[in-house]
């Protein structure tokens, strides 16, 4: 286990700033999105307004924590340099939170069977790190290799791990269930063949102790359970042997169309009033013949020769067993619910909440963050504009924005608040390429 236990990913976002679902944020509710409406609710399969969708590569990713605080402006304007850790401020406490969703939508694409019918398939890489209940001046001073010179006290009880990268092959169905004229109706379901590449996972009970500087040692109480799928680097991500596991999303969506006339179809009369709901990342993987080393931390040892790799500096100074057993890593479970609204013809705002249906306390899994969005956006067949305002678990209110133009998507729900804002703690971006052909 690295000294950072995968955060390196965490700051690789950061300092390059490049993107369910949390995924994609504000693209998914147009109505023009095509395949990646049909990964936020898979009834968008049915209800979307192109007759087909191609898409050719997407990529996503949202980070962010409650223990980091970055200044875009230092970033992107440093008169020497930028430096993570003396430039970021940092805020330490019991128990700080680290999360890391990335996703590359890859071949992929969405077709009308019928009148009533659309069928999709799609393709994803995605992995997902979260890190729950740290005790931040801990993770900080092994972070600097014991070097921050400071006596502290730490706690962290329920301490929680997890990372996991994994693909996913999936087949999309909806249908128009309830087609009248003011009123209709689809309800959608995509079904995943999970090809897992394979996760780390970290908990501890209870663990607690002092450090002191002037004599570098470090006295604990507690014990730590350790494990990793068989042969996985979380540096380098490999798919040379993969977990087989199946994963679920469903999802139903009602629009009202109070000026629609019987036998036109949906599409050609625009929907005063869209309700969504959906559930993703129904699922599972289990990994055989994962090993899990369980540490025995009631002890007083020596930080002195401590070079930057936690597992090494765990295994020379604390007794433990080892365990080979299958382990199973739950998907990120969530909810997504949506009220879209049209102001007037190409003119909508929409309201939207995203919550997990997985504590953070669960062990081996994941977790999407909680967030809640309102989002105006100009919306027509080949240009959108939309401009998300959040309220995200972790950083509190962001400001985004992103376009549409024809088959290229780039945007981002936190970009002017990271550009304005001296205090971020959340970022992400995408950037799509597809073919669509609309009705």
């Amino acid at each position: 286990m690295k000294n950072r236990i995968n955060l390196s990913l965490l700051v690789l976002v950061f300092s390059t700033t490049i993107v369910s679902s949390q995924s994609y944020v504000g693209h998914g509710v147009d109505n023009y999105a095509g395949i990646h409406g049909v990964v936020y609710n898979p009834a968008n399969v049915v209800s979307s307004n192109v007759r087909a969708d191609i898409n050719l590569f997407s990529a996503s990713v949202f980070a962010g924590s409650d223990y980091l605080n970055i200044n875009f402006d230092d970033i992107t304007n440093p008169e020497d340099g930028y430096d993570f850790e003396d430039d970021a401020e940092t805020f330490p406490k019991n128990n700080n939170n680290f999360f890391l969703n990335a996703d590359v939508l890859g071949p992929s694409f969405m077709f009308n069977l019928s009148k009533k019918s659309s069928i999709g398939l799609i393709s994803r890489f995605r992995a997902f790190s979260n890190i729950n209940g740290i005790n931040g001046e801990l993770f900080e001073t092994v972070s600097n290799d014991f070097e921050d010179n400071e006596d502290f006290d730490f706690n962290s009880t329920n301490l929680n791990i997890t990372t996991h990268a994994w693909g996913e092959i999936g087949l999309a169905y909806g249908r128009i269930l309830l087609d009248r004229p003011n009123h209709m109706l689809s309800g959608g379901v995509t079904l995943k063949y999970l090809m897992g590449a394979g996760g780390l996972f970290v908990s501890t009970p209870g663990l607690q102790g002092t450090y002191t500087d002037s004599t570098e040692m470090l006295d604990s109480q507690g014990t730590l359970n350790y494990g990793s799928s068989q042969g996985f680097d979380e540096d380098e991500i490999s798919f040379s042997e993969i977990a087989a596991g199946y994963g679920l999303d469903i999802g139903f969506v009602y629009e009202w169309h109070p000026k629609r006339e019987e036998g036109t179809r949906f599409h050609q009369d625009p929907y005063k009033l869209k309700i969504g709901v959906s559930v993703t990342d129904i699922g599972s993987i289990s990994y055989d013949d994962s090993e899990v080393k369980s540490y025995d931390l009631n002890a007083n040892v020596s930080t002195a020769s401590y070079d930057s790799d936690v597992e090494e500096f765990l295994d020379e100074n604390y007794t433990n067993t080892l365990n080979v057993q299958s382990a199973t890593i739950q998907l990120p479970t969530a909810m997504h619910l949506l009220l879209d609204y049209r102001l007037a013809k190409k003119w909508l705002i929409s309201a939207q909440a995203d919550f997990s249906l997985v504590n953070s306390g669960e062990l081996q899994s994941n977790q999407v963050i909680n967030t809640y969005t309102l989002m105006p956006r100009f919306e027509s067949k080949w240009f959108t504009f939309f401009a998300p305002l959040s309220i995200r678990e972790y950083d509190g209110f962001v400001f985004g924005g992103g376009i549409r133009l024809g088959p290229l998507s780039i945007g981002s729900g936190s970009v002017f608040s990271n550009l304005l804002s001296d205090e971020s703690r959340t970022t992400d971006v995408f950037v799509g390429l597809k073919i669509p052909i609309y009705r």
